[in-house]
């Protein structure tokens, strides 16, 4: 999981095993950012549609999370206004992109997680250097 600014620049990156869900995921990524800010919007895919993340990261950490409502949904909890800014979500897809160009990385040479982590890791440094 991977949590970018308005211009696709990596802000943080954190890895998981495929069973946890997205949802779960998101707090212990916002924790582990590189910069001590913390972003004013999370947008993300339907999967990021729950009322309790919803909830905390509104009220503990003043987060507003923009993500579309799953179908299943009976009550539609976002109205169209901030999902404009939906659209936009392709500069998340960004770093993604930038990190494929990483052998290492896409193929996860690495057995230990936490060595992978520390190459995904720098390679966001790198991402980061060449950019700015």
């Amino acid at each position: 999981m991977a949590i970018a600014d308005g211009h696709g620049f990596p802000l943080a990156v954190s890895i998981a095993g495929a069973s946890p869900h997205e949802v779960t995921v998101v707090e212990p990524t916002l924790d582990a950012a590189f910069t001590s800010d913390a972003p004013q919007r999370l947008i993300g895919d339907r999967a990021y549609d729950s009322d309790a993340l919803d909830e905390r990261l509104q009220h503990e950490r003043d987060v507003e999370l923009i993500a579309p409502n799953r179908s299943n949904k009976s009550y539609p909890s976002q109205d169209g206004r901030p999902l404009r800014r939906y659209r936009r979500r392709w500069k998340i897809e960004r770093p993604f992109a930038w990190l494929q160009n990483y052998r290492r990385i896409v193929v996860r040479y690495e057995f230990h997680p936490e060595n992978f982590l520390g190459l995904v890791q720098l390679a966001c440094v790198v991402i980061l250097l060449k950019h700015l």
